[in-house]
């Protein structure tokens, strides 16, 4: 299974984030190093969102948790965050394959 993570950052995310920087990114290692988080980072030219993707067979639950506990959410760096099930269906990694 595969969990998305999006992140709505507030503003002023680059001058915001500096204070919750090392340690939001130690979290997101230290569930890399669990197995839970594939990839994360910024969305976009602003950047005023981000992605994390999860995966295993509790992704969206290690999503919402990580969300929880992640300092950049604690801090106010993150305005809102949603985690959702990701059906993938397409890839070398795909949950649930489909080929015509």
């Amino acid at each position: 299974m595969h969990a998305v993570l999006e992140y709505v950052y507030e503003e002023n995310y680059l001058q915001t984030r500096e204070a919750h920087r090392t340690d939001h990114l130690r979290a997101a290692w230290e569930a890399v190093e669990r197995g839970d988080l594939l990839l994360g980072g910024a969305v976009g030219d602003g950047p005023f969102s981000g992605l994390l993707v999860f995966t295993g067979e509790n992704a969206l639950q290690a999503a919402r948790a990580f969300a929880a506990a992640d300092p950049y959410v604690t801090g106010g760096v993150v305005t809102s965050w949603t985690a959702r099930p990701w059906t993938t269906v397409v890839g070398k990694d795909a949950t649930t394959p489909i080929r015509p």
